[in-house]
């Protein structure tokens, strides 16, 4: 069966194509109209207005595959997509738009797809797919051989080691300090890392709509001389793109880029050296850990689309050891995120959020480890997935007998001013949200802050809904344990205890 990554390979492959050009040039106007309607504005009927221009660029560029039937099925897809938008733009309105966008595009463009297994089959590949065709087939405009074999063996290290550099600027303030230094200001008045991030995600999302490319089905005959076959691929480009020399260009680039954020964390983070001036190891310490692990995944999937099974590069011995080194630093990373993240917990308590964002880290370093496992021992993406999902399984399992409810009420008292005499002000009204599982910490705040008559009365509530939970259509045992818990609780304070 064909691996995941040979399919990621087989759909986002150029295809030569003569109008290239001209649809690169039109997907640019996208991007900037793009950046005028949406780039540090609010965003409504401007979403509206965006989605009306990809739909017109897409039938100027793709009238030849249109008939007026289906044409006109996915016009009237389109607009009834277009009033939940137009009414107003939430997320279920903004999901509806988008979808009706690919189904419109996939009506009116894709003839040959009849069945609902086959359209979903074809929207999975556009939307997955899609947005990483434009970049190997800009390329095509280049007729040098010489000079795009140099973009190609250059455009996936230096795209991706700006989209690092990115990230780790958001993470880091001491590189966010040297990136600002090593650029011009008056272009960055003009230019930003983000803005230029914007417009390369804009070129990859309006692309596929632009450049159609269907799956399509193949017709066997008689002779071999009717059969279809698809243009040859650019022999430079296909070879180049995500080759041997390619890979290994980005491997020694991206472990470079990590290392300087490695000694930094561990000069900083870790070791608890004085920051430069004009920094507070307080703003280091708790900013981007989010970033690192966006880090860490596109880390993995790079690994997973270079290192596909039987391929050259893994089978190469100067690339295998790099890709050991950039995992075990993607593995630092994630543990320099899980710090950050208990400092930041320290401080600002504990919540579910948090606690989800600990079980993310750790199942995303245990994901880079089982990719190292997948190389070493020569398995197949089929058992990388499956490890994964097995681990994903055995975390979601225990995290279903955990009393997270408890945990976290009782961890923000322990560490509340009020108890350890250091942190913040324990936040009574985030501990009610968590249910009857908070009384006792609620008990105990109400204790310390001699008799909250407010918050005593909102506590209240909670004990009624207890009593509600221990009837025994409701019953369940962590309710049964909370209420012995209270009751060993209310025999133990002083007015209470039996006469003597």
């Amino acid at each position: 069966m064909t691996s995941l990554a040979s399919t990621i390979a087989a759909e986002i492959q150029p295809i030569r194509h003569s109008s290239i050009p001209a649809k690169v040039g039109l997907a640019l106007v996208l991007a900037a109209l793009a950046d005028w309607l949406f780039y540090g504005e609010r965003i409504g009927l401007s979403l509206t207005l965006f989605a009306i221009a990809i739909a017109c660029v897409s039938a100027l560029f793709n009238h030849a595959t249109l008939d007026l039937r289906r044409a006109m099925i996915g016009a009237a897809i389109l607009v009834a997509g277009l009033v939940p938008a137009v009414e107003e733009l939430n997320m279920l309105s903004f999901l509806i738009l988008t979808m009706a966008l690919v189904i419109a595009l996939l009506i009116a463009t894709n003839p040959e797809t009849t069945g609902l297994a086959e359209r979903a089959r074809a929207l999975r590949n556009l939307v997955l797919f899609g947005p990483f065709r434009f970049f190997p087939d800009a390329l095509q405009i280049f007729n040098m051989s010489a000079f795009t074999r140099g973009i190609a063996l250059w455009l996936l290290p230096a795209a991706l080691g700006t989209v690092f550099v990115a990230l780790f600027a958001a993470a880091n303030p001491v590189i966010e300090q040297w990136v600002s230094l090593l650029n011009p200001k008056l272009f960055f008045e003009y230019v930003s890392i983000p803005r230029v991030l914007f417009w390369a995600m804009m070129l990859a999302l309006v692309w596929p709509f632009i450049h159609v490319r269907w799956r399509r089905k193949t017709v066997v005959t008689a002779t071999v001389r009717d059969v279809a076959v698809p243009p040859p691929l650019p022999p430079v480009v296909s070879a180049e793109f995500l080759g041997p020399s390619t890979i290994m260009r980005s491997l020694i680039l991206f472990n470079l880029l990590f290392a300087a954020q490695s000694i930094l964390d561990g000069i900083y983070l870790w070791g608890h050296v004085a920051l430069p001036a004009n920094m507070t190891y307080a703003a280091y310490a708790h900013r981007g850990a989010y970033p690192l692990i966006a880090t860490a995944l596109l880390a993995a999937a790079f690994v997973l689309a270079a290192m596909r099974p039987g391929g050259a590069a893994e089978k190469s011995t100067v690339i295998r050891p790099l890709v050991y080194l950039w995992v075990g630093q993607n593995v630092l990373l994630v543990a320099s995120s899980i710090l950050r993240l208990d400092l930041y917990v320290d401080i600002y308590m504990l919540t579910y959020w948090r606690i989800a964002a600990f079980i993310w880290m750790g199942l995303v370093a245990l994901g880079l480890i089982l990719i190292v496992a997948r190389i070493v021992l020569n398995r197949s993406n089929r058992w990388l997935v499956g490890a994964n999902l097995i681990a994903l399984t055995i975390v979601l399992y225990t995290a279903s007998l955990v009393n997270f409810d408890a945990f976290i009420a009782d961890y923000n008292l322990t560490h509340s001013s009020e108890m350890s005499g250091k942190g913040l002000t324990i936040d009574a009204n985030y501990l009610l949200t968590l249910g009857p599982q908070a009384l006792p910490a609620l008990g105990k705040i109400i204790s310390l802050r001699g008799g909250d008559y407010c918050l005593a009365r909102r506590r209240d509530r909670l004990v009624e809904t207890q009593r509600l939970d221990m009837a025994w259509r409701a019953w369940g045992f962590r309710s049964w344990r909370l209420q012995r818990r209270l009751d060993a609780e209310a025999k133990s304070q002083p007015g209470n205890q039996p006469a003597g």
